[in-house]
């Protein structure tokens, strides 16, 4: 049997290919959609990336195909059809967990990168530019942290906030009392964004989520808050947010997510014209820096996705489900990410 594994990257190919053991695991650096569908005709099991696009006409290219068991390397399945998914007698599971410090860390890094512009100065001194003229930044200490969502992921965020000895600041629809213990208070959105000197989110996209920092949200935030997104793209509304940077708000922004990143991040497109506008309009802001999607990939974080998607595979060849389970002939559909 050959698996086939759409939208590997250099970094984690050998770290796929031998998890797998004595299976095939044909890789592609090429990402699921309606076009690449069709690639996968013949094969039983397919494994794909976070961008990967599970509508339901890919589906029911891919059940056409015979393809049966599709293994997810991601923890968001808010880009998946559950119900059409069923209806074809698919089985989908995904990673609902690896190392929440992976994304944790990157968000502080965004944060403290914007804060500090640590690009700008970076850019300068490369051209032996040595002045110090638009880099003041601000101490993290004292200043206060309003996180919101605080599972696993918004959980690590805070610790590390705490350990700047920040005031914390949290919203989500039930308290975490790890972050209690840390001195977290839980208030309302409005007054989270109102006081919060830096903002990151760390919420899943639901319907409900869905440009939770929306025009209103970003005029109630504070003229020199700074905002950080490492979860999903389309918990923030660009075009709103870009309008706010244009009236010369906010210190920084950090985005590792957009809400149309698919067909743009983790490929490479700097010989080709890019026609969204609001992406191009965002990377002119000095305060903005925006990365591909990477919070997740750190060695440690790649090495348990890895493995959760051997075992989700091998439990389907062994007729099992498991926590990663999203779909499967017998079992109720989920409420979508």
């Amino acid at each position: 049997m050959t698996i086939l594994a759409f939208g590997v990257q250099a970094d984690e190919r050998p770290l796929l290919e031998g998890a797998f053991g004595e299976r095939r695991v044909h890789s592609l650096d090429v990402f699921l959609n309606a076009d690449t569908a069709p690639i996968a005709a013949g094969h039983e099991i397919i494994t794909v990336s976070v961008n990967a696009d599970l509508g339901a006409d890919v589906l029911e290219t891919l059940a056409a195909g015979g393809t049966r068991m599709i293994a997810q390397r991601a923890t968001g399945f808010n880009n998946i059809d559950l119900a059409a998914a069923a209806r074809l007698g698919l089985t989908v599971a995904r990673v609902s967990y690896y190392s929440p410090h992976a994304v944790a860390e990157f968000a502080w890094t965004l944060a403290m990168a914007v804060n500090r512009r640590v690009v700008r100065a970076a850019r300068r001194t490369r051209e032996f530019d040595f002045r110090l003229d638009g880099l003041l930044g601000r101490d993290m200490h004292g200043a206060t942290a309003g996180v919101i969502g605080t599972g696993k992921i918004g959980g690590a965020f805070a610790r590390i906030a705490a350990g700047f000895g920040m005031r914390l600041l949290g919203w989500d629809v039930a308290p975490n009392p790890e972050c209690e213990e840390l001195g977290m208070e839980y208030v309302e959105l409005p007054r989270l964004l109102a006081e919060a000197d830096l903002i990151s989110l760390h919420v899943p996209l639901l319907p409900e989520t869905h440009h939770l920092i929306d025009r209103a949200a970003l005029r109630a935030m504070r003229d020199d808050a700074i905002l950080v997104n490492s979860s999903r793209g389309g918990l923030v509304d660009t075009d709103a947010l870009v309008d706010e940077l244009r009236r010369g708000r906010f210190t920084g922004v950090g985005l590792d997510v957009y809400e149309a990143e698919a067909g743009l991040f983790f490929m490479d497109k700097s010989l080709e014209v890019v026609a969204d506008d609001t992406l191009a309009r965002l990377m002119t802001f000095g305060n903005v820096l925006v990365t591909s999607h990477q919070a997740y990939y750190t060695r440690e974080a790649v090495g348990q996705i890895v493995e959760a998607t051997v075992r989700n595979v091998d439990d389907y060849l062994a007729g099992r489900t498991n926590e990663n389970t999203l779909v499967a002939p017998g079992l109720p559909v989920p409420l979508a990410d």
